[in-house]
């Protein structure tokens, strides 16, 4: 293996291409994405049972590209079988912590054997190529193993957020037609269970196609339970009944996993994730940019649900790595766990969110001070745009102005990162990127598709496809090209606003649309709406992100009772418990509001803008579309009448006001 002061994987894949420097590279894979994407298959010895004849095919348009045509490969294959065929079966693979202090190991010989019995398990079930199964796990080792062992066998992972309700559970399961889930019995936050298996016992009658129902306990040696329950079944008698299989030959462009996001309207968007398109953008982006080594103790406090969490399940053993999975949060039971894990298990590359770097910030500072950090070799940062006051607080306190912070943003439908920093310009401005990936074909524009200038904000759109873009909606082709392809012909729109500098310096000025974006997680306000109409209580509803001083964004309602509703405190408390019922404490609503009328365009959409806008005390712009613009005046009245220092939504000041 490499040592730690090695080069970094991107100086020498540059170095064998004979390219001078990274724009150079970035022309190069604009110019010839075919001769890009299968170097970096070459440089990380990415396998095929059988090699692609052609490694990209735009026959049908660019918005359907097809890619390593004619080939045969396995993701999980390529992952499990690498560290093994290079002698490092008895290496830690994963390490775990829980919330209660007791830990667990395992290396990649024991990870290896875990997938395939349960691959074996799961085809003992019933379940083939092309089969749904959803995974609804905390962060414990077998969770990963149960990601490869879907990915494995050909079926199809539908990662979901651990802290989902039952409803949003169910419709996803539901919309993907799963025919199996993979859950927990239990887990811990803040030191309270929550008890995942009974989310899906009752999302369970919700979803007719699903036949099975795998419990994996948090606890080894715990009792199992739920056996008794038609088609459930122990993950421990899953293993122990089955033989080991193989991974199976499956064509490259198989599907391999379908992750669900949201969009401004409508119901969750089923993105499409292929076997050689994921792992060649993980590869990429883990490999080259973020320069994970086979050296690395990585620690990312992320969830299964988002995107991260399935690429660390690629990177980790593609790049030979060592994994922390942390269940919890992470400043529970002490608010400094987080650097504690840092130092206990001397992380080398950690991945945080600018949301929690602003929590951090409001602890005291003899917090941070007084842990060992001086393992870190480079942090990362996703989630959602940092301010200048939280970058230069952890460049400073974590980074302890010597490790470099690698800014990355993406999506779920890219299958990684758009933006990014790299370790040959470890420095940017605060909240910056060194500059767009390589085969992205990343640029800003206006509203017609016109390049900007420097310092001019605009969309943020991909010239290009990407290996790693989502390959449609899930069963859903025409809301595809709608939401992604449609506003301007010829180029795909990621709905954030960037901008470029005279530096090259990239940016993210935020979200360009209605989506919501909570704690570094994205939904749409579609889904807040329909938990909020399902009480009965309320004849419209719109939900919107405000600012928030630690959170970045949170969440805000403005609701038409319904008939014969009096909005009093009993009201607001039935709609927030609804709405952190079915998606988690993270969207509890700050502020409920209720209004006479709700701004409509003339086809009756809601205008959550022009909600935003009031709310926020921003410019509301052009309102000639309105069909009541009278509703906004009262929205501002309503507003104006509010004491700026009353307490949120849900504390008795805040119920009082509500009345």
């Amino acid at each position: 293996m490499a040592g730690p002061d090695a080069q970094p994987a991107l100086a020498r894949f540059l170095r064998r291409h004979g390219l001078e420097d990274y724009d150079r590279l970035l022309e190069l894979a604009a110019r010839d994405p075919e001769w890009f994407w299968a170097a970096v298959i070459e440089f990380h010895g990415l396998r095929f049972f059988k090699p692609y004849e052609r490694l990209l095919d735009v026959s049908k348009g660019k918005e359907w590209a097809q890619w390593c045509v004619g080939g045969t490969t396995n993701l999980s294959w390529n992952c499990l079988q690498r560290p093994l065929t290079q002698g490092h079966g008895e290496k830690t693979a994963l390490l775990w912590e829980g919330e209660d202090g007791s830990r667990r190991a395992m290396t990649y010989n024991q990870l290896a054997e875990m997938v395939a019995r349960a691959a074996g398990g799961l085809r003992g079930l019933g379940i083939r190529q092309g089969d749904v199964v959803g995974l609804f796990m905390p962060a414990l080792p077998e969770a990963i193993a149960a990601f490869h062992a879907i990915v494995s066998l050909g079926a199809i992972a539908l990662p979901m957020f651990s802290g989902f309700g039952a409803a949003a559970v169910a419709e996803r399961l539901s919309h993907a037609g799963a025919v199996a889930v993979l859950t927990a019995d239990r887990s811990l936050r803040r030191g309270r269970p929550i008890e995942m298996a009974e989310v899906i016992a009752a999302a369970a009658p919700q979803v007719p196609s699903l036949r099975h129902v795998v419990v994996v306990p948090r606890d080894p040696d715990a009792p199992a339970r739920d056996a008794n329950r038609p088609g459930w079944v122990d993950w421990r008698q899953l293993l122990r009944s089955a033989d080991a299989i193989a991974a199976v030959e499956l064509p490259a462009e198989a599907t391999a996993m379908l992750v669900y996001t949201s969009g401004t309207s409508g119901k969750p968007k089923g993105t499409v994730h292929s076997h050689c398109g994921f792992l060649t953008k993980v590869a990429l982006d883990f490999g080259l940019i973020l320069d994970l080594r086979p050296e690395d103790r990585l620690l990312w406090m992320s969830d299964m649900g988002w995107l991260v969490g399935p690429m660390l399940a690629v990177a980790l053993p593609l790049l030979g790595a060592t994994l922390l999975l942390a269940e919890g949060a992470p400043d529970h039971p002490e608010p400094g766990r987080l650097w504690r894990l840092v130092q206990d298990h001397r992380i080398s590359f950690l991945g945080v969110a600018p949301t929690l770097v602003r929590a951090w910030m409001q602890q005291s500072p003899e917090v941070i001070e007084s842990y060992d950090l001086s393992s870190l070799r480079v942090t990362a940062s996703t989630g959602e745009p940092w301010t200048p006051e939280a970058w230069e607080w952890f460049r400073r306190k974590v980074c302890r102005e010597r490790v470099p912070i690698l800014n990355y943003s993406g999506g779920t439908e890219i299958g990684g990162g758009i933006l990014s920093g790299h370790m040959l310009r470890p420095q940017v401005k605060p909240c910056g990127f060194a500059g767009p990936i390589p085969g992205m074909g990343a640029v800003v524009v206006d509203e017609e598709g016109r390049p900007l200038p420097p310092g001019r904000v605009g969309e943020l759109a991909l010239a290009m496809p990407s290996i790693g873009l989502t390959r449609g909606l899930w069963r859903e082709p025409e809301r595809y090209l709608e939401s992604y392809w449609s506003k301007i012909p010829g180029l795909w729109l990621q709905g954030d606003f960037a901008s470029v500098d005279e530096d090259g310096d990239w940016f993210i000025h935020g979200r360009s649309d209605d989506t919501l974006k909570i704690s570094g997680k994205r939904t749409g306000p579609a889904e807040i709406e329909a938990l909020l109409l399902a009480t009965g209580l309320l004849a419209e509803a719109a939900a919107i992100g405000v600012p928030d001083p630690v959170k970045g964004s949170a969440v805000m309602c403005v609701c038409v009772p319904a008939r014969g509703v009096v909005p009093t405190p009993d009201v607001v408390k039935s709609l927030t418990e609804a709405v952190v019922a079915g998606l988690g404490s993270s969207f509890r609503p700050t502020r409920i509001l209720f209004a006479e009328d709700l701004p409509k365009t003339r086809n009756m959409k809601i205008m959550r803008r022009v909600i935003r806008a009031v709310c926020v005390g921003e410019a509301v712009g052009d309102l000639s579309g309105l069909v009541n613009p009278e509703a906004v005046e009262q929205l501002r009245a309503l507003i104006a009448a509010e004491d700026p220092a009353a307490a949120p939504a849900g504390s008795e000041a805040g119920r009082d006001r509500h009345r």
